[in-house]
């Protein structure tokens, strides 16, 4: 174990020195350019459980906090992009989506206090009085050196949503292909009463997350049925998903003492490390409710007066035993601390000295959801297959529902609904 904190030490020098990476010109989604910034977090402002979505023209504002493990503050500079309803950035121009210039500075920040591992934590929040939003739709917010515009650090995604029209929708397991087996199925009808919309058939895309994943998203454009102002989007295949499980949880909110999944706390200069309960598949177990929070995490330490800057940063140790090593694919950690991407640092490598999986990352102190996901080889997404497919589990789906008419040029979020499974 101590060589492994060794290796481990090393690897964090290593990265400290080459931090700096390039995010993909056409790469949109929510992610860390560089290794210095941790704990990258998009939240509503004032509700940390739920998704990163305001309403146009509205009090709502998104929050976008993160630390960057220094000892001196940068000078840092953000600025948005519209996108299309797919991610990709639209022909707009920005006075066409910006109210006032595209950038600002992040004033707001704060050195850490009381911590072993120095960092600033920044924060701000969107829209406010150098940006505010004239349309609908999806956003990116990108951060980088004032001087540096065209090197990004870090991204995250948000939306904006005119409310225009209403979405009851639903989950069940009493899906298409089974029957309280292991998939669920998304159903929703769209009233339209005060909304114009010229054809029904083709001017309109919903796009569906679970737990805000993006590698298993959904988009659906042909409705099932339109009865005067009702639209209903069900009986589609595509609306199925894993019902997976609920979410592994642990907590590190107290570096001296054990918490929630922590077998045991240890110092190794100059870092406290979590050495988490051995994890282990779980396809074959019955089903065990647990309230989680879709698969979220919150910043928080028990003794600090502020966690934002009196929480410490601690390598925690995942590891998982799946009874030998697994083939034609690779085993990652997802949940919102990964930023539900599939990367070097959050795959899980195999032990042939123990027959463990392992991941070291170096996490701020709180409380985590997490699950471990399958990507077969040549795919790009995930699935349950370690974790069981409960059609118990709860779920958060969000449904985005976008308008595109003939004669437009960008999407408008016109909608948005949020339904749970299981519940």
């Amino acid at each position: 174990m101590k060589n492994r904190f060794l290796h481990i030490l090393l690897l964090i020098i290593l990265v400290a020195f080459s931090s700096r990476a390039q995010i993909l010109e056409n790469d949109t989604r929510t992610q860390v350019a560089d290794s210095r910034f941790k704990s990258l977090q998009v939240k509503l402002d004032g509700n940390d459980y739920f998704p990163p979505i305001i309403t146009l023209n509205s009090e709502d504002k998104i929050r976008i906090s993160f630390d960057e493990l220094d000892e001196e503050r940068s000078y840092l500079r953000y600025s948005v992009v519209h996108c299309n309803a797919d991610w990709t950035p639209s022909d707009l121009v920005e006075s066409e989506y910006v109210d006032g210039f595209n950038y600002a500075d992040i004033t707001d920040f704060k050195h850490s206090l009381g911590t072993l591992t120095h960092y600033i934590h920044y924060s701000f929040t969107l829209p406010n009085d150098e940006i505010s939003f004239l349309i609908s739709g999806n956003y990116l917010v990108k951060v980088y050196h004032e001087d540096e515009p065209e090197n990004t650090l870090l991204q995250a995604r948000f939306y904006v949503c005119e409310n225009a029209v209403s979405i009851a929708a639903s989950a069940t397991s009493r899906t298409d292909i089974d029957y309280n087996g292991e998939h669920q199925q998304v159903s929703f009808t769209v009233n339209t009463r005060n909304y114009a919309i010229r054809n029904m058939y083709t001017d309109l895309k919903a796009h569906v997350t679970q737990n805000s994943r993006s590698d298993n998203e959904v988009v659906v454009n042909q409705p099932l049925m339109v009865s005067g102002k009702n639209i209903t989007f069900d009986h589609d295949r595509k609306l199925i998903f894993e019902a997976g499980n609920e979410f592994r949880r642990i907590e590190t909110v107290a570096q001296h003492n054990i918490s929630m999944g922590v077998e045991r706390m240890q110092y190794h200069h100059p870092y406290y490390h979590a050495i988490l309960y051995t994890d282990r598949m779980r396809t074959n177990d019955s089903y065990l409710y647990d309230k989680t929070q879709m698969g979220r995490f919150t910043i928080r330490n028990s003794e600090a007066y502020d966690s934002d800057n009196g929480s410490e940063y601690i390598i925690t140790h995942f590891t998982l035993d799946t009874e030998g090593q697994l083939s034609n694919g690779k085993i990652y950690l997802n949940g919102e601390f990964t930023n539900n991407l599939f990367t070097p640092s959050t795959m899980m490598k195999y032990d042939p000295a123990t027959g463990l999986y392992t991941a070291d990352l170096l996490l701020k102190q709180g409380a985590y959801n997490y699950q471990y996901l399958f990507v077969p080889d040549g795919s790009t997404r995930g699935y349950s297959s370690l974790e069981g497919n409960k059609f118990q589990t709860v779920n958060e789906y969000l449904i985005r529902l976008y308008h595109r008419d003939p004669a437009s040029r960008y999407d408008r979020l016109i909608g948005f609904a949020i339904t749970f499974s299981g519940k």
